[in-house]
């Protein structure tokens, strides 16, 4: 693997908390370099977000230009340049393949493994951990330390205390408890003079008001080829795709898109407003023009039908938000249709989100991931504060900040023992 720390001349034994994809490549990289690793984790077997987030297809990262990709970093693309830059989108896709997994680039962009599908991945990785000596301790959940500086473990024979030259922790933020992201290691590492931010939701669906007629017909529903957009203290911000009518409100690729923005809307404000397209192929004046023809005896749903292709879900919204009276009117009812205003009063939990944004603060840590207050611990993955939608982002970033501090925990036990 381009960059591999060189191997030790002298034995060290490094420890990975976490064995979700930042971890596993901490230990790939740490293993690379001649060093003994274990991996501990709480759930009985590897990889288990990783897994069900490959249920509907795995996209393991997305094909556009790089400074595009880096954008979707937001105001954490600065810190997490140098790791994309070193393993990047193209670096996920050659690493996927050097385990024997055929990609693909889909329509959108999204890249994918030939197959759809994560377990394939995981085992090969897997075997291939295990034959450079990588061993794996599964049901271990952290506990902290011990007095002595060791990892306390909670494991199913009792609580154990293991000690290691080196630590990396890969422990995820606090999205999928129940898949051993649950945040228990926060006041474990403030206690220990570690900056962590607030953890909060990233990639979330968020509330709206509905009425229960809209919620009883249309939860669950696509509302797809539309438009959003949104004002607010960082600019404008505009994006097309598709996203879905729950019976809460509002969830989606588009939605995850913007929930970071969103998100800091609503601390701000109390309410986030979004301006929705319906119809985003036709220009304001084409819609009024359209929505003018004769009618006869067509009913309006027809109407909107045939003359500017709203229909379904779209044409609920419009009934949902739009008074009565402009349904009557041409020119304002197009000037609905090519903006219609959502307002969205929360993000939903935490614990519903596919990611958190949050967590271990950068400013804290060294050039290669280890921790000031903590010499010889390294951190890596969703517990670091940074977010990203979904595409591939995600993954990627967790890969590359594994190896990032894979590398760093490698190059420090070099210098410590004079390699």
């Amino acid at each position: 693997m381009p960059g591999m720390a060189a191997p030790l001349t002298v034995s060290a034994r490094a420890a990975v908390v976490g064995a979700g994809p930042a971890g596993l490549m901490a230990a790939e990289v740490l293993a690379g370099a001649g060093i003994a690793v274990d991996v501990y984790d709480a759930m009985p077997s590897a990889g288990r977000k990783f897994l069900l987030a490959g249920i509907g297809g795995l996209n393991i990262t997305h094909s556009e230009p790089h400074a595009a990709f880096l954008s979707r970093y937001g105001d954490r693309a600065r810190v997490l340049a140098p790791m994309l830059e070193a393993f990047g989108a193209q670096a996920v896709r050659d690493w996927t393949e050097g385990l024997g997994i055929d990609t693909f680039v889909g329509s959108s962009g999204r890249v994918f493994p030939k197959e759809m599908k994560a377990a394939p991945l995981l085992r090969a990785w897997l075997h291939r951990l295990r034959e450079r000596g990588v061993r794996l301790h599964m049901r271990h959940r952290w506990l902290g330390w011990e007095a002595d500086g060791a990892l306390a473990f909670d494991t199913p024979g009792g609580r154990t205390a293991h000690r290691h030259d080196a630590v990396v922790l890969a422990l995820g933020g606090a999205s999928w408890p129940r898949l051993g992201s649950d945040a228990a290691w926060v006041p474990w590492l403030a206690g220990r003079g570690v900056r962590v931010e607030p953890l909060v939701p990233a990639n979330c669906g968020f509330e709206i008001d509905w009425s229960p007629h809209l919620r009883e017909r249309y939860a669950g529903q696509p509302v797809r080829a539309v438009t959003l957009s949104m004002s607010d203290d960082q600019g404008d911000w505009c994006r097309s795709g598709e996203f879905v009518v729950s019976d809460y409100g509002v969830e989606g690729s588009l939605i995850y898109a913007a929930s970071a923005r969103l998100r800091e809307a609503i601390a701000r404000h109390g309410r986030a407003e979004l301006r929705l397209d319906l119809a985003p192929g036709l220009g304001l004046e084409r819609v009024a023009r359209e929505l003018a023809w004769p009618r006869g005896s067509k009913s309006m749903a027809n109407h909107l039908r045939a003359r500017i292709k709203v229909d379904g879900v779209k044409a609920g919204l419009l009934r949902e938000i739009v008074p009565a009276a402009d349904f009557q009117d041409p020119v304002r009812l197009a000037a609905w249709v090519k903006s219609l205003p959502l307002t969205l009063r929360a993000p939903r939990p935490i614990d519903e989100a596919i990611s958190s944004a949050g967590g271990v603060a950068f400013e804290g840590m060294d050039e290669h991931g280890m921790l000031r207050a903590l010499p010889g611990v390294f951190c890596a993955g969703e517990m670091l504060d940074w977010e990203a939608p979904t595409g591939g982002y995600l993954l990627t970033a967790c890969l590359a900040s594994g190896r990032w501090s894979g590398l760093g925990a490698a190059r420090w036990l070099a210098r410590r023992n004079g390699a």
